[in-house]
């Protein structure tokens, strides 16, 4: 069996290994080189190929003696097919992920200003795919150039923007190359980063109503073509959505949100039990980080000293893929909360009876009551949620929550 691999500095986010499992009958596997050590990397290596990632997706060229007409004219590589005798071919297949992945747009580019974050590797295949597109006039956004980040705002007017930088990925989430508010006529953004799901950017354009896509569906795209040459056979284009969609419900987080005693713990201990993935339940969390209990917590610190490590704790788990994470019942009275889930979660709201939520324990319901709460709440769990369930039976709510996900 073959041996293929991805070749880049810092791989411990990568989601290539299982798509590549998904896609081929050939060994894959990660290869996390320093910049010093690149050149001895390519020089003596025992795989077949390999795909290339940031930051050496121009500095493998001069190693290539040969380059694809697009690789050629793109002025980047991402997959490296080695020959017999040992050379390498250069091909780029980022061309096509990014196609994939604007072909939601694919007719409303022609002659719309278009804005690209970042100058490096991934952002020339973005270019090549937006100007064959008619993107016009497009506009690449850098740090020293003619357009910077200090000037960009000059072009408020522009439809399309696109985000190649890593800012905003795992770990450093929450970070954004820009305010959208500032491009009041954008119709529709892209943001090459897959992890996690929703960044800062997105989550921005999804408050505003901007059609959106995250970077998971090129990354399985151009993954599926390099497939191809590796394996030298032909993988019907439908594969990629179909990869991409199961990925995604492996890696996003479960997070159980709702009323306080409306059950999450207990059905966040039957979703481990059926899926077998880590159960995080902030509350517990949090007690043990402060030595003491959440009534204490509330009584001797406040509740506003607790929202605040609540924060801080839900911001922590929730970058993380494929936990179950149950929240307290007052994590949505603070706004900030609501992206810190939504960026790798889907976020159930836990519905039950008012006459069945448990109170013991519980220290704003002894100060508020259970009614008062409930219209204070509900609607902000209705609107941050991305699915509900009665909770009639812990069991049956968890089994329900897994059919609609479709783990």
């Amino acid at each position: 069996m073959k041996n293929f691999g991805l070749l880049g500095e810092k791989l411990g986010h990568s989601f290539s290994p299982s798509i590549h499992w998904m896609l081929g009958s050939y060994y894959y596997e990660l290869c996390e080189i320093p910049p010093l050590g690149l050149e001895d990397f390519l020089k003596d290596n025992s795989l077949d190929g390999f795909n290339v990632t940031i930051p050496y997706k121009q500095d493998v060229i001069p190693y290539c003696s040969e380059l694809s007409e697009r690789a050629r004219t793109i002025g980047s590589v991402n997959t490296m097919l080695k020959r017999p005798d040992g050379s390498y071919c250069g091909e780029n297949t980022d061309y096509d992920g990014f196609l994939l992945m604007m072909e939601p747009v694919v007719d409303k580019i022609r002659g719309k200003k278009t804005i690209i974050f970042g100058s490096g590797g991934s952002s020339k295949a973005v270019r090549a795919v937006l100007g064959d597109l008619g993107a016009d006039p497009l506009l690449t956004v850098s740090r020293s150039g003619p357009v910077n980040y200090e000037n960009v705002s000059d072009h408020s007017d522009a439809a399309i923007i696109v985000n190649t930088t890593p800012l905003g990925m795992y770990p450093n989430n929450g970070t954004s190359p820009i305010d959208l508010s500032r491009f009041p006529e954008c119709v529709f953004v892209a943001d090459l980063i897959y992890n996690p799901a929703k960044t800062a950017l997105l989550l921005q354009a999804e408050r505003f109503g901007i059609p959106f896509n995250g970077g998971l569906l090129m990354l399985v795209e151009q993954a599926r073509r390099a497939s191809e040459l590796f394996a030298g056979i032909s993988i019907p284009r439908e594969t990629s959505f179909v990869i991409a969609e199961k990925i995604e419900r492996e890696t996003k987080n479960i997070v159980l949100i709702g009323m306080p005693g409306c059950g999450k713990t207990s059905i966040g201990r039957h979703l481990y039990e059926l899926t077998k993935r880590k159960v995080v339940d902030i509350d517990e969390e949090i007690e043990s980080r402060e030595d003491r209990s959440i009534s204490a917590i509330f009584a001797d610190s406040g509740e506003a000293y607790f929202r605040r490590a609540e924060s801080e704790v839900l911001a922590e788990f929730c970058r993380e893929s494929g936990l179950i994470i149950t929240t307290g019942g007052g994590a949505v009275t603070t706004q900030e909360n609501k992206d810190i889930m939504r960026q790798n979660s889907t976020v159930v709201y836990i519905k039950r009876g008012l006459k069945e939520l448990a109170k013991s324990g519980r220290p704003v319901t002894k100060t508020k009551g259970v009614e008062q709460i409930y219209m204070e709440r509900s609607g902000l769990y209705e609107s941050w949620c991305d699915m509900s369930v009665h909770n009639r039976d812990p069991l049956k709510a968890a089994k329900k929550i897994m059919e609609v996900l479709k783990l």
